[in-house]
């Protein structure tokens, strides 16, 4: 009987057991995306019950209540569940980007994380996502440490300059970009369309011989995935923008004040006797600058796979307006991309990536003498922008009856200036990757890929015939420029890839292979006289009617190639001691016959301390150690073709049969030994992991010797007939310059609880640039430009950092008539001094003030440059901000203008007006001083801390939106170049010319719009 009765009581405990398994059914999805995730793998903790998603992330699963869901995946965080009843389970996987195994790119291949040799840095798409960069290479400052990207300009579609561990060379510093293989530039392609960008700033990027001594940037762009469903992805985001800064000027009655002062010290009539109705007058900044200026986003992608096909198609538009010039200044940009990759056999696979870009773009003259921002701080506020029959008001050159009118004839109303541009700038790009993969045995993989670009641009420029009362700006006569131009090129890259391991311990790969490279292009442009109607509607050269006695058009061909081959063996023993060594030639079109091959050799090398058996692996503070260290030797072949060869593209006038013919003359002066600038690359590196990967830590140290610089201009005898109109000196291999620092990069990954996730990183990068050698008959090469008529300002100099400022040192300001005295006589500057004056330094100590006190006075190189990044995630909200600092950048104001009766700024209200007044801003006055000639008066530390991005998002709960067949919905608020916290006085202490030898020189930047967005990130 009572084994009966036992087992009834087994029965019923085993059905009440039974009777808590519950059905849960839900769709896993990716975090990033909001894709649905075949393959999932979903268990019940502590059980054998086991199931996957199907192709649409979709799972159904038995399970107690009270258990766990266990939801993992190669590569991404596992998620657990509690289940507390029947219903739906629904959850997005996020990248487990901590990961040491996480794959890398270098470079005709891939690396794990572990494995890497080189100082490589990845920005992934999630950073992307999260900045919203109208320009991929905004993405690049603050996040990886080494790399600094300046603007030329804020107008919409203008260039940025990236720079990989300082400014190596005085020719271009850009590095080499390559997209999915092919050459390409980061502002071609749009941000939701990448994967990742890697940057390798070291001798791991020597396998790109002549190619990679700026640095590489590598981007994969994303693709479809296998087996899984077609989905749709909408992204949006719309908002305005407006200027960051205006410069503090005089109004009306503070410069009738000051000129009134001027005049009186310089012994003249005061202009202004009455001062007391000219109120606060025109503040022309506020004219030209417009608010509420619009952009907006659209991007649409479709993706999926099977088990052999994987697509993705995608398209965006942008379109932007600029916070001056209204619809004078605009950008628009399309771009059409499809990516598809085939298995066409379990040995051969077929992969291309192909984009459509084009461009519109309308803008005007910026960061140079007589923009119209240069206009619109110069012209004086007591003047109106219309006069009273409603046209432009015509600002004069300067009249004793008139007062204020001392503007010279280059200062013109800045409305006008605006109003009288017109200028349309059309781009069509097509480019792409088309390749193969064919596995030939076991372990050897060779791969043949096509990469191309074939871009089209045009051009139109109508020059209104227009007067601006004697300007040099006057048009007497109508003209239009048109000018088209068609560039193209190719890469083939063929190469094998072997994969051996011996004893699972010795492990190699090696890669052999050869690259062909080719590009060519021409350009027809031409002017046209006497636009019918002097209109823009009318400017096309076949409507004009004029003609010119000089020549109206011209035209340009190049065509340059390179062939190359390359290796590289990379072995590692047990995972603990790697290495790797690289060789490639180049042969270029670019050299004559007695340097047209180069080598490039590198070897890296990596200790991993944390795989010795002596290392501690239950440590819970430090679990992963590793020392890199790399050398290399990489190039350049960035300059012009043709320089090692004479070619008659002068200018002459020969005497023909009695008459003046015009004709052609040798050009620049040939130097057939001419060869690549040269990059040796040294780095010694630490990677260091805490606390299971949550805390990460990188350091380096880095030398970059450029040897080789290319110095143009170097003298030689005008007997050679380089002095005619189009001739042109020599240039040589005649420089080097050092670049030494240290880089540390720090990030903090982890996840609190369920739902608090928080990552920070900060990274510092510490440059030293000295120049080491100019070995071209004088010492120095000089560049730049400082007000008009004046000596370069900019030096490329042994000892000095590149483009340095060089000029006459001040000392205060003299405070009476003894003082003048006691000092060194400064005449030669202009003028002799007297009591309110600069007082300049006798720096050579011979007793006299002239050309030869000239020292360094600026550096336009940062000492330091920095960021720091926060990403916050709370259940479905989240919150990033984005911030970067320059330090020890200095800049030259360069925006004011020395004419007696122009604006200024209001430091001037500081000046000198008595001894003890001022001992850092000089009188004002009519009469010749010395106070205008280059010195560090004019230079400015222009450090920076910028708030570059803020932003807030919430995504709505995947088990509401599911319903509705939405997989992902975000909305999203941010506002990007937010503040920045200054000293300087000029509208951008972040931008930068481009130049090497002006990039310090501030004409009056054309500032980074701050601009407030609302988005939205849609998937379905």
């Amino acid at each position: 009987m009572k084994s009966k009765l036992l087992l009834i009581a087994f029965i019923l405990i085993s059905s009440f057991c039974r009777a808590q398994d519950v059905e849960i059914k839900g769709t896993v999805n990716e975090a990033a995306t909001g894709i649905p995730m075949p393959g999932v793998y979903i268990s019940v903790e502590n059980s054998e019950v086991s199931t996957a998603t199907d192709i649409d992330g979709n799972y159904i699963i038995s399970a107690p209540v009270g258990s766990k869901l266990v939801f993992s995946f190669i590569g991404y965080d596992t998620i657990i569940k509690d289940v507390t009843g029947a219903g739906n389970i629904s959850v997005s996987m996020t990248e487990n980007a901590k990961t040491l195994d996480e794959v890398v790119v270098i470079g005709y291949g891939t690396q794990r994380k572990k494995e890497v040799t080189g100082a490589v840095s990845v920005v992934s798409s999630k950073t992307l996502e999260d900045m919203r960069p109208v320009k991929v290479e905004q993405a690049l400052q603050g996040t990886v440490s080494g790399v600094n990207v300046t603007t030329q300009s804020g107008k919409p579609g203008a260039a940025l300059d990236v720079r990989i561990r300082g400014i190596a060379t005085n020719g271009d510093n850009a590095p080499l970009v390559l997209i999915d293989g092919y050459i390409g530039s980061l502002s071609d392609i749009n941000a939701t369309d990448i994967e990742n960008i890697t940057v390798l700033k070291d001798a791991q990027a020597a396998i790109y011989g002549t190619s990679g001594a700026n640095g590489v940037i590598l981007v994969t762009t994303k693709k479809g995935k296998k087996n899984s469903k077609t989905s749709f992805s909408y992204n949006t985001y719309t908002g305005f923008q407006e200027t960051t800064r205006k410069l503090p000027l005089l109004n009306a009655t503070e410069y009738a004040l000051l000129l009134n002062e001027k005049y009186a010290n310089g012994g003249q009539p005061i202009p202004f006797p009455n001062v007391s109705s000219l109120g606060e007058g025109t503040d022309w900044q506020d004219e030209v600058f417009d608010t509420g200026v619009p952009i907006i986003n659209h991007d649409l992608s479709i993706a999926g796979g099977s088990d052999k096909v994987t697509y993705r198609v995608s398209g965006s538009h942008l379109d932007q307006d600029g916070i001056i010039g209204g619809d004078k200044s605009h950008f628009e940009r399309n771009t059409a991309r499809i990516s598809l990759n085939a298995d066409l056999t379990e040995k051969l696979k077929l992969f291309t990536n192909v984009i459509y870009l084009t461009t519109d773009t309308q803008g005007f003259n910026e960061n140079v003498l007589g923009s119209v921002l240069f206009n619109a701080i110069n012209t004086p506020s007591i003047y109106t922008p219309y006069d009273a029959n409603g046209d432009f008001t015509v600002l004069p050159t300067g009249s004793s009856s008139i007062p204020g009118s001392n503007l010279g004839n280059e200062i013109i109303n800045p409305l006008a200036q605006i109003a009288n541009t017109y200028n349309d700038y059309n781009l069509k790009k097509l480019s792409g990757t088309f390749g193969a993969d064919y596995e030939v045995i076991k372990n050897l993989t060779v791969t043949g890929r096509v990469g191309f670009n074939t871009q089209n641009r045009d051009e139109r420029i109508f020059n209104k015939q227009i007067s601006y009362g004697g300007k040099v700006f006057d048009n007497v006569r109508s003209s239009v420029n048109q000018n088209a131009f068609d560039d193209n090129d190719y890469t083939f890259d063929a190469f094998a890839t072997y994969k051996l391991s011996l004893n699972e311990a010795h492990n190699f790969t090696g890669t052999l292979g050869t690259t062909v490279f080719k590009t060519w292009g021409k350009g027809l442009y031409a002017t046209g006289f006497d636009v019918p109607n002097n209109s823009w509607e009318f400017a096309d050269i076949s409507l004009t009617t004029g003609f010119s006695d000089s020549k109206t058009a011209g035209s340009y061909s190049y065509d340059d190639r390179r062939v190359s081959y390359f290796g590289r063996i990379q072995y590692d023993y047990k995972g603990k001691y790697l290495v790797s060594g690289m060789l490639r030639r180049d042969a270029s079109t670019k050299f004559g016959a007695n340097n047209r091959v180069a080598y490039f050799p590198s070897v890296t090398g990596g200790w991993v301390i944390s795989e010795e058996n002596f290392f501690n692996k239950e440590n819970s503070v430090l679990n992963f150690a590793k020392l890199r260290a790399s050398y290399g030797v990489l190039g350049s072949d960035r300059f012009g073709s043709n320089l090692y060869v004479g070619l008659l593209n002068g200018e002459a006038t020969y005497i023909y049969n009695g008459a003046l013919v015009n004709g052609f003359a040798i050009g620049a002066l040939p130097n057939p030994n001419l060869k690549w600038e040269e990059a040796k690359k040294l780095d010694f590196g630490l990677d260091l992991n805490f606390f299971n990967d949550k805390l990460q830590f990188v350091a380096d140290y880095f030398e970059d010797t450029r040897a080789n610089l290319l110095i143009p201009g170097i003298p030689v005898s005008g007997i050679l007939g380089t002095y005619g109109p189009g001739g042109q000196n020599p240039t040589l291999n005649a420089g080097t310059v050092v670049n030494k620092g240290f880089e540390f990069a720090l990030t903090y990954d982890n996840t609190f609880g369920k739902d608090f996730h928080v990552k920070a990183s900060y990274n510092v990068t510490f440059i030293n640039n000295e120049v080491t050698e100019v070995n071209n008959g004088t010492g120095f090469y000089g560049g730049g430009e400082f007000g008009v008529g004046q000596p370069q300002p900019t030096r490329m100099e042994v000892g000095h950092p590149m483009g340095y400022f060089y000029g006459y040192q001040t000392d205060g300001i003299f405070q009476n008539a003894d003082e003048v005295a006691a000092h060194p006589d400064q005449s030669a500057l202009g003028a002799a001094a007297q009591p309110g004056d600069i007082r300049f330094v006798d720096t050579n100590g011979d007793g006299v003030i002239n050309a030869d006190d000239r020292t360094e006075i600026g550096d336009p190189i940062p000492d330091a440059t920095m960021g720091f990044n926060l990403q916050l995630d709370y259940k479905g909200f989240d919150f990033v901000v984005y911030t970067f600092a320059s330090i020890g950048n200095d800049m030259v104001r360069n925006y004011e203008r020395n004419l007696t009766d122009v604006n200024r700024m209001n430091y001037t209200l500081n000046r000198w007006t008595g001894e003890g007044t001022s001992n850092s801003v000089p009188r004002m006055t009519t009469s010749a001083t010395s106070n205008n000639v280059f010195s560090d008066f004019f230079v400015e530390d222009a450090s920076y801390l910028r708030i570059q991005n803020v932003q807030l998002g919430y995504t709505i709960n995947p088990d509401f939106t599911q319903k509705a067949g939405i997989t992902k919905l975000r909305l999203y608020a941010g506002v990007n170049n937010l503040y920045t916290f200054t000293k300087y006085s000029g509208f951008d202490p972040g931008a930068s010319s481009g130049a090497p030898l002006s990039s310090g020189i501030d004409f009056g930047f054309y500032p980074v719009p701050r601009t407030y967005l609302i988005g939205l990130n849609l998937n379905f």
